[in-house]
């Protein structure tokens, strides 16, 4: 595999290589997760990094994905997630599970407003976890869309309300996973850790995988991260196209989150969400 560097213009092989060898690890951690953890449940923001990470799993188990999928729901989400999330539900025939998130006044008032307001999903998830008894959640996140989650590894345990000492992880190589945790111990799942924003992006358009249009430019501006309508809002873009998006991600400077709220209140807001359960 070549390696790939900021500026350096790829031959249209080495993507699809590169690519490919995304894809295969990715399919190898999700059946690794299905073979050896038990029960299992599959996060689902409806955004670019979850379609891709869906994708996939219909991909490692032949067109068909064996776990239920779980999407945490404040009743905030923008219009066209929703109408997105329910025609993908149909067409593909996937088994979703809304779970419902408790209201922002119940949530550690300590926090900043929207903070706050990010962290009904922690609790969300905390509420699955207790009912349905998941030992396994799957989530798409990635490392390189913020400093905390860098920190993460591919199969990280948790206690039972979510808390992550992130000191405190297993060592990882040759991607062996340790798998068997005491009880009251969850497993989070992150198959896509080794993927960046233009690697999704550039998967996305080689597979032709559907994503909601908020990503693409509208009057000026659009979506790159996907969140509450409450607490995340679109960033100045002129792409319209995934070409576009490709092309304005090699050079652009500003930051995935940029739309979003939160990350933008106190220097140690996401990493508060994050120890105590947040995705």
């Amino acid at each position: 595999m070549p390696a790939f560097y900021p500026g350096r213009a790829e031959t249209d092989a080495e993507t699809a290589a590169h690519l490919a060898e995304l894809e295969a690890r990715t399919i190898y951690i999700l059946r690794e997760a299905y073979a050896r953890v038990s029960p299992l449940g599959m996060l689902w923001s409806i955004g670019k990094d979850s379609n891709a990470l869906l994708w996939m799993a219909r991909k490692a188990f032949f067109g068909r994905v064996p776990f239920p999928l779980v999407q945490l729901d404040t009743g905030m989400e923008l219009p066209e997630v929703y109408a997105f999330r329910d025609r993908v539900v149909a067409e593909w025939e996937l088994d979703l599970r809304v779970e419902h998130c408790p209201p922002e006044e119940d949530m550690d008032q300590t926090l900043p407003p929207a903070t706050r307001a990010a962290a009904r999903k922690t609790v969300g998830l905390r509420n699955a976890l207790a009912r349905d008894k998941y030992r396994g959640v799957m989530v798409g996140i990635r490392r390189d869309e913020q400093a905390t989650r860098a920190k993460e590894r591919v199969f990280s345990p948790r206690a039972l309300d979510g808390a992550w000492d992130f000191r405190n992880q297993p060592p990882e190589f040759w991607d062996q996973y340790k798998t068997d945790f005491p009880d009251g111990v969850h497993v989070r799942i992150h198959p896509l850790l080794h993927w960046s924003e233009l690697d999704i992006w550039r998967y996305t358009k080689a597979e032709g995988i559907p994503v909601v249009p908020l990503y693409f430019s509208r009057d000026g501006k659009r979506y790159r991260s996907l969140g509450e309508k409450n607490i995340t809002f679109p960033v100045p873009s002129d792409a319209s196209t995934i070409d576009e998006i490709i092309e304005e991600l090699m050079v652009t400077k500003v930051s995935e989150r940029a739309g979003r709220t939160m990350d933008k209140e106190t220097e140690d807001s996401f990493e508060r969400l994050r120890s105590s359960g947040y995705m």
